[in-house]
């Protein structure tokens, strides 16, 4: 008889990245900050909403509840006759519990 020698799998955990975030301030970011608990950030372009969130627990130790996210194209800009472009962006819109505040120092 012949015996099967069977090869154990080895499990490779992938590391989770965590995305850079930068706060986004502007005005409407403000007002959103102060009316719906919602703070705005500069985020990656392969940047996602579950990368978002442990991004900024891990950054501000607060738990968000909800992430969106939205990506502004880039744009065609004409200057002394010369094309160019104005690179776009991808932004994340942090909402927090009610308790909950970051500060941007």
């Amino acid at each position: 008889m012949a015996t099967k020698t069977v090869a154990k799998k080895e499990v490779v955990k992938k590391e989770v990245v965590v995305s850079e975030i930068k706060p986004y301030i502007t005005e409407k970011a403000g007002l959103l900050a102060e009316k719906s608990n919602a703070y705005t950030f500069e985020i990656g372009p392969k940047s996602t909403k579950k990368t978002v969130a442990k991004a900024v627990k891990a950054q501000y130790n607060v738990t968000p509840v909800k992430v969106n996210i939205a990506k502004t194209p880039s744009k065609k800009t004409v200057a002394r006759g010369k094309i160019g472009y104005r690179g776009g962006h991808q932004k994340a819109i942090v909402f927090l519990k009610k308790g909950d505040k970051i500060e941007f120092v």
